[in-house]
């Protein structure tokens, strides 16, 4: 009895670590928007958990809204691209570099 706990905890563990989000690398070259969050110049990581996408930065995180795309190639690079509203640059979308994967903000 006691093994099959065991057993059963180690699998749920396992699960949770496998189903955990990978995080990514992006880089905003601009002064950005993302769910009304102006985000400065400079390096974050982007992880996705559903229809959710968290960005963190040194100084600023942000949990947004996302839409997921899934592509026919794999990107080769991490690419962001904005939409100009009002003066301000906003993150219409980012396709993952190394996956087939298109993150589309719904701002």
């Amino acid at each position: 009895m006691k093994i099959a706990k065991l057993v059963v905890c180690l699998c749920s563990v396992a699960m949770a670590w496998a189903s955990a989000a990978k995080p990514y690398e992006v880089n905003f070259n601009n002064p950005a928007q993302v769910s009304g969050t102006e985000l400065k110049p400079g390096a974050y990581t982007v992880e996705v958990a559903g229809d959710k996408a968290m960005i963190h930065g040194k100084k600023q995180s942000v949990e947004a809204a996302v839409k997921i795309e899934e592509g026919n190639e794999r990107y080769f690079v991490t690419m962001v691209r904005y939409t100009m509203v009002d003066g301000k640059y906003r993150v219409g979308s980012i396709c993952l570099g190394g996956t087939k994967t298109k993150l589309i903000f719904e701002n």
